[in-house]
């Protein structure tokens, strides 16, 4: 397939400039995902790719080669829209096939490209129907066909299960991260929905506001967050931030002051922090652990069951934070509830929303304890 390569690309339109010298690289075969917020830039990076939009300044590498001056048809890539766009007077075999019929691409080789992606695709049996006829995970799959049979070096998509229900986008997850690979090709997603980038990417590119937040891997991002930003993003539900009080720091860990007064020590490197100053913990839902001897309490406003898991959101003076537990737990709206953490699975971020570097983090941790409670060094003891 292909590698890309963008060096500090910036988009302007008029005096607003879009994306803010991005460099990025993406290796043969890898499954990369844009991930951000409305508006950060994440189509915009795209079309540029694309050859849709135009670089205000520098440069976009396929394969080592620069290609901003390439036309969109002669990059080699294929995209797929949020869009179907299917001609709905042509059949799927026709849809599928018609690029390659206008670069005069013979009809028994033509017709042997489409079955195959067909085959990929499992679409042989609506191969005679038009569109109309099609469910929208159907339409969905024809729009990506039409990308398999021309052979890009590079798949492109831009969003393409924001129109499907639910059901079908957890079905048509499973279909994309089979078809990558299957194929065993290089493909950048584009998504705001962070779900579908932690379960189809090898690698996520986080962007705010035009900028690349953090590239890693699902977990890394997860386990690791670089900022306030990356951390509140990634992960479902997302992660619960308390503002914290500093008792002690150096560059075994940063003791601090927990809402309702217990203190805690968590190992990061607190060597240019001062005593009294303010930081943010981060906890994930799922590392908060109900415990009637936990440092924190606060008052369940809303409880939602799930079956396997269920969520409480508890209110703790102005704050509300998430716990995910048991989906069995037996407590009810408005009962007092106290719970603690494991300390080497909180973050701390500072005045700036950088995350403080981690020391001694083992991310699975705790992971095989068979109960909901949380170990004593909750408490910071």
């Amino acid at each position: 397939m292909a590698t890309l390569q963008l060096n500090q690309i910036v988009k302007r339109f008029d005096d607003t400039q879009i994306i803010k010298g991005v460099d990025l690289e993406v290796n043969d075969r890898e499954f990369v995902v844009f991930v951000g917020p409305s508006g950060c830039g994440k189509s915009t990076l795209l079309r540029m790719i694309a050859g849709l939009e135009s670089a205000t300044s520098g440069d976009i590498l396929i394969d080592g080669q620069r290609i901003n001056d390439v036309g969109p048809a002669d990059r080699g890539l294929a995209m797929v829209f949020q869009s179907y766009a299917l001609y709905p007077h042509m059949t799927v075999e026709d849809n599928m096939g018609f690029s390659l019929r206008l670069a005069g691409v013979p009809k028994a080789e033509r017709r042997e490209k489409v079955r195959e992606a067909a085959r990929i695709l499992q679409l042989e049996p609506l191969l005679d129907r038009k569109p109309k006829a099609l469910s929208g995970g159907q339409r969905q799959r024809v729009a990506i066909g039409r990308a398999i049979v021309r052979n890009p070096s590079i798949f492109l998509f831009d969003e393409p299960l924001s129109n499907l229900d639910a059901a079908l986008r957890v079905q048509m997850r499973i279909e994309l991260a089979r078809l990558h690979e299957e194929l065993d090709a290089t493909m950048i997603y584009v998504t705001h929905d962070q779900i579908e980038a932690m379960t189809m990417a090898d690698k996520i590119v986080v962007l705010q506001g035009g900028v690349v937040e953090q590239v890693g891997s699902p977990m890394e991002l997860y386990h690791h967050p670089r900022n306030r930003f990356v951390a509140g993003f990634i992960g479902s539900p997302k992660m619960n931030f308390l503002e914290v009080g500093v008792d002690h720091a150096n560059s075994e860990g940063v003791r601090v002051r927990l809402p309702g007064g217990e203190s805690c020590a968590i190992p990061v490197d607190g060597s240019d922090l001062a005593t009294g100053s303010t930081l943010e913990l981060g906890i994930r839902p799922e590392h908060l652990m109900l415990d009637d001897q936990g440092p924190m309490e606060g008052e369940i406003q809303v409880i939602e069951r799930l079956g396997g898991v269920t969520s409480l959101y508890v209110r703790m003076g102005e704050s509300m934070v998430t716990v995910t537990a048991d989906g069995d737990v037996a407590h009810r709206v408005h009962d007092k509830v106290r719970f603690g953490f494991e300390p080497q699975r909180a973050h701390l971020f500072d005045s700036e929303g950088l995350a403080l570097p981690t020391l001694h983090r083992h991310p699975l941790a705790g992971l095989n304890r068979q109960d909901n409670r949380a170990p004593s060094a909750a408490n910071g003891q």
